[in-house]
């Protein structure tokens, strides 16, 4: 009897070995549970799940293979590539940066590199903006369109609230390339679109834009100006790029040129006008001065502003006869614009006449309020 109950016993032991107990840490390993699963069957998991859940469920995988599994996956949807869906107004690169900025959420630096670096290799994407950036503006319109739609929406604006990020893809998207063709990328980037969504290039040339039309592009220019300490990256460059910027694909129109000074700031318009006053140009940043006066009364800014900015440019000269010669260009610059805006009014074209009209109008009840604030910061 006592050799039946041994071999009864290693009987149910064999039948049903001892179940061994694992702690939820244990079970866990680094791999997880997906790790045995076939690689196929691990992509079809992957492909059911959330942008979220997504990010967790390749959490162990090394970084280089994250990548490469993440665009095979995109690359399988036109509506996420450059150049392949035909859908007009398509939500999918708006989408697509939804995605992007959820998996990298909280990446390092470093991480966000190599991410930038597999996408520039395997969406050809410098190829793209050379393309777009040597040829003449507007004529590649549709690449032109493309190109500012995957960079803003996949890249750049799903980051819109996280600035430091922001900067960060912007400063990648520029770096590789000359200052012309930064200039010219930010353009394409930020730049004003005409109401059936091409990029306003001859616009800008011809006449005074609004306040919205470019206020994107000083946008552009405040996330630069945060991000200085980069290396090779500083004020003189700033200013570098927005001398090419006022000429592309001509010199603009004076008043788009000071608009967008007003847009970007006390600083960067002063470092501006400030450049200009040491290298000699008092016609030109007399002018320029006018027209920041002309478009603070039109958008309603505070007159203040720039009577403190024309003091500060007062102080760049070390004589009192420099000095009195700014003033004098400046004064002589103010009947100088006013000729010019009476002219046009004078002359045939009926829809100039009336905007000329109107601008005379406002230069002269700008260029009161302007010496009036300028005189009460007089000492008496």
């Amino acid at each position: 009897m006592d050799m039946m109950r041994k071999d009864s016993r290693k009987v149910k032991r064999t039948l049903y070995p001892t179940k061994t107990i694992m702690t939820r840490s244990q079970c866990l390993t680094s791999s997880g549970y997906f790790h045995r699963l076939p690689a196929e069957v691990f992509h079809m998991i992957l492909d059911k799940v959330s942008g979220l859940l997504f990010k967790r469920c390749t959490l162990f995988l090394p970084a280089k293979e994250k990548l490469k599994f993440i665009f095979s996956q995109l690359s399988k949807i036109p509506c996420f590539m450059l150049e392949q869906c035909l859908v007009p107004n398509c939500s999918g690169f708006a989408r697509c940066g939804v995605f992007l900025q959820t998996l990298t959420a909280q990446w390092d630096e470093l991480e966000c590199h190599r991410v930038f670096n597999f996408l520039w290799e395997h969406t050809n994407l410098l190829q793209k903006i050379e393309t777009v950036i040597y040829a003449k503006p507007g004529t590649r319109w549709y690449q032109e369109l493309q190109l500012r739609s995957f960079c803003r929406q996949v890249l750049l604006d799903p980051r819109q609230n996280q600035p430091s990020e922001c900067q960060f893809w912007l400063m990648q998207l520029l770096k590789p390339w000359p200052i012309v063709s930064q200039a010219r990328l930010l353009f394409i980037l930020y730049g004003p679109l005409m109401p059936e969504g091409t990029l306003v290039w001859q616009d800008l040339v011809e006449r005074g834009l609004s306040h919205g039309a470019l206020w994107d592009l000083a946008t552009s220019f405040l996330l630069l100006i945060g991000k200085r300490e980069v290396k090779g990256w500083t004020s003189n460059s700033m200013l570098a790029i927005l001398e090419e910027l006022i000429v592309i694909p001509q010199p603009w129109h004076v008043e788009n040129v000071a608009r967008l000074l007003v847009l970007c700031g006390n600083t960067l318009c002063y470092a501006v006008l400030a450049n200009k006053a040491l290298n000699g140009r008092l016609a030109e940043i007399s002018r320029l001065i006018v027209f920041i006066i002309l478009v603070s009364e039109k958008d309603s800014y505070n007159m203040s502003n720039v009577v403190k900015l024309v003091i500060r440019i007062c102080k760049i000269f070390s004589t009192s006869a420099e000095k009195t010669g700014f003033i004098q260009q400046l004064e002589n610059m103010f009947s100088e614009i006013t000729r010019e805006f009476f002219e046009v009014c004078v002359a045939g074209n009926h829809l100039e006449n009336r905007e000329a009209f109107q601008s005379l109008c406002i230069l002269l009840d700008s260029s009161a309020r302007f010496h009036t604030k300028l005189i009460l910061q007089v000492p008496m």
